[in-house]
């Protein structure tokens, strides 16, 4: 990951000023390789399952507006596996230095979108429910290109929405709260890690597919 804390100034600013950022070339080479094998490997053993929508105890599978599907990262049993977690680690303690906060933990999971899926309009939070505070994307799309699809779209408040590619290890970071946003269509399948950096922890148990 970029180390140097004078551009993560320059970033965290970004973040702040819009409400989001996008940090291309986010992870080394040796961790995205890890990550894509892990993701590859998760896919081959059949372990991701159909997102729902909606908090604890209340999620529905609904294609009519999401076509996702998830494999939820648990710390203790994938870090012999992944080594993400060093990264998003660096990461919590990076904006909880920036921005003077007290994030405790994070909630990330793969996602994979086939051909045709999407996930229309949305906000990162739940009603009664209000503990993510910045979402963070790393594309794995090796290759992509115009007409593939699966672009994030965002909608900047009081600005025209723009439309972020999803590139091989490029990283989004955004305010859960306040940036509503949506993943366009995909003509081929759309990888990504996909997650939030939170105020408190959420048992995994407690953690719909969202």
């Amino acid at each position: 990951m970029i180390n140097k804390i004078s551009l993560w100034e320059e970033q965290m600013d970004l973040l702040a000023q819009q409400d989001y950022v996008v940090i291309d070339n986010f992870l080394n080479n040796n961790i995205l390789e890890n990550v894509v094998s892990f993701f590859d490997a998760k896919i081959e053993e059949d372990k991701l399952t159909k997102a729902a929508i909606g908090s604890t105890g209340d999620s529905k599978i609904i294609e009519e507006i999401r076509g996702d599907y998830t494999y939820w990262l648990d710390k203790a049993r994938d870090q012999n596996e992944l080594l993400l977690f060093d990264s998003l680690d660096e990461m919590q303690q990076l904006i909880n230095r920036f921005f003077f906060l007290s994030l405790s933990d994070y909630e990330f999971h793969l996602a994979l979108y086939p051909k045709g899926t999407f996930y229309k309009k949305h906000l990162d939070q739940f009603q009664g429910r209000n503990n993510r505070m910045i979402s963070m994307i790393i594309y794995l799309n090796e290759n992509w290109k115009l007409g593939d699809g699966g672009e994030l779209k965002i909608y900047p408040e009081g600005k025209e929405p723009s439309v972020i590619e999803p590139l091989m290890n490029r990283c989004i970071l955004f305010r859960s709260d306040t940036l509503y946003h949506e993943v366009l269509t995909s003509n081929c399948d759309r990888k990504s890690i996909t997650g939030w950096m939170l105020y408190q922890s959420t048992p995994l148990a407690a953690i719909p597919g969202v």
